[in-house]
């Protein structure tokens, strides 16, 4: 930290001394221009793999949105698919009661066909 008799500007000086001070213990491999292949090569491969994000990020938004448009379609069908689940009740409760009736109606007739025969 800076005394208070020492200058901003003689602060900021001997800050960025320090840096440029650790940037060369460093050693060569990290400045700009001078990359090893390694360093080079993991650039590009850290570049495509970030790319590669960007498209997959891309597509699961995009597989997302399908995904609600045929969920906000199918919900469009709720009233016709309950209409139809009433329709097919009703139904079924006349079949019930149509069977019942039909059988006795059959027992009746048999019994009557019975008594005649005697």
């Amino acid at each position: 930290m800076a005394s208070p008799s020492q200058s901003p500007s003689r602060t900021m000086a001997s800050s960025h001394q320090r840096s440029a001070s650790v940037m060369d213990t460093a050693g060569p491999t990290t400045r700009g221009d001078n990359k090893s292949y390694f360093e080079q090569h993991r650039e590009a491969l850290i570049g495509d793999i970030a790319m590669s994000f960007e498209h997959v990020l891309a597509n699961i938004n995009k597989l997302n949105r399908s995904l609600e448009a045929v969920i906000a379609v199918g919900n469009e069908f709720s009233s016709v698919e309950a209409l139809w689940s009433q329709f097919e009740n009703v139904m079924a409760k006349d079949e019930d009661g149509d069977n019942n009736g039909r059988q006795g109606e059959q027992q009746g007739h048999g019994q009557g066909q019975e008594q005649q025969q005697q």
